[in-house]
């Protein structure tokens, strides 16, 4: 099986990752006094990316070591994927290799090849698309501090993280309001498939509106990886969608990271008592290790 978009999983299988996540989360740390044990002793994670990415990067290769697995890394140095060597043989080729691939790429077709030639599960670490990774550990972190019967305003860009959340949240049953700047909104397709897992998110371009009976606000970067060009145009299309304190209210934040500080949040906001992005960051590393150990136990 593999992790290409959130909604491959099955309501129940969703809840049996996060199931897997919380537990080893609670066999970590030193606080736990106990080790995650070492399902994935020696198991191979193959990780190729084309985005660079601080937490991506370090969850994925700690949590592989705390599993007693490993972690290879394939930068854009390292692998062409799709020029000079087709996408389907390097899947082919990886899976000889690796009991697991994770790619980060720009490109959602990409992600989809390999899982279409790989012989061993792929996992989508982000693609401009989708990212489900962060949406599990969002998940995760929404189910530990409030419980899904509470209510999440997405105030920013209809990006990759939020549709990969409100298809998540459709999936739980957690309502989400999405707030976006005219034609910054999620796709009308993606819009479908939430109302087809569960209760699709309300839409609005008016920030306030969608916070005022929340009781979390989640934003990401205005400008994603690549595109720079749009920095300007994008700048003014979101002016009044800034997470302040004003707007944030008493309402925990959160932010998948990194942060354009001073663009779509205030470093005040993001540096108040409010925000769980720290906690948020560090359920990336939880989420994708019970994910990892669920696709190793059912091969």
């Amino acid at each position: 099986m593999d992790l290409v978009d959130i909604d491959d999983l099955s309501v129940t299988d969703l809840g049996a990752v996060l199931d897997r996540a919380a537990e080893l989360k609670a066999g970590s740390g030193p606080e736990a006094g106990t080790s995650a044990g070492q399902p994935l002793d020696g198991q191979t994670l193959a990780m190729i990316f084309e985005k660079p990415s601080t937490r991506t990067r370090v969850s994925f290769e700690t949590g592989m070591t705390q599993l007693g697995g490993h972690a290879i890394f394939l930068g854009p140095d390292d692998i062409h994927l799709g020029h000079g060597e087709p996408i389907r043989d390097t899947a082919r080729a990886v899976s000889r290799y690796a009991d697991f691939i994770m790619a980060r790429v720009f490109d959602h077709t990409d992600v989809e090849g390999l899982a279409e030639y790989a012989t061993v599960p792929v996992v989508n670490g982000l693609t401009d698309d989708a990212h489900p990774c962060q949406t599990l550990a969002d998940l995760l972190t929404v189910r530990e501090k409030f419980g899904f019967d509470s209510h999440v305003a997405w105030v920013g860009d209809g990006n990759n993280v939020c549709q990969s959340f409100v298809l998540g949240a459709a999936m739980v049953g957690l309502d989400v309001t999405v707030a976006t700047p005219e034609g910054y909104g999620i796709d009308d397709a993606v819009y479908e498939r939430a109302a087809e897992l569960g209760d699709p998110p309300e839409r609005t371009t008016d920030p306030e509106a969608a916070v005022a009976d929340a009781d979390v606000v989640y934003t990401d970067v205005w400008v994603s990886m690549g595109q720079e060009d749009e920095r300007e145009e994008k700048l003014r299309a979101f002016e009044g969608f800034q997470v302040t304190t004003e707007l944030l209210g008493d309402r925990p934040l959160m932010h998948c990271l990194p942060a354009h500080r001073g663009e779509e949040v205030t470093d005040e906001a993001l540096e108040s008592d409010n925000a769980i992005v720290w906690d948020q960051a560090e359920n990336r590393m939880h989420a994708q290790n019970g994910l990892l150990v669920w696709l190793a136990e059912r091969s």
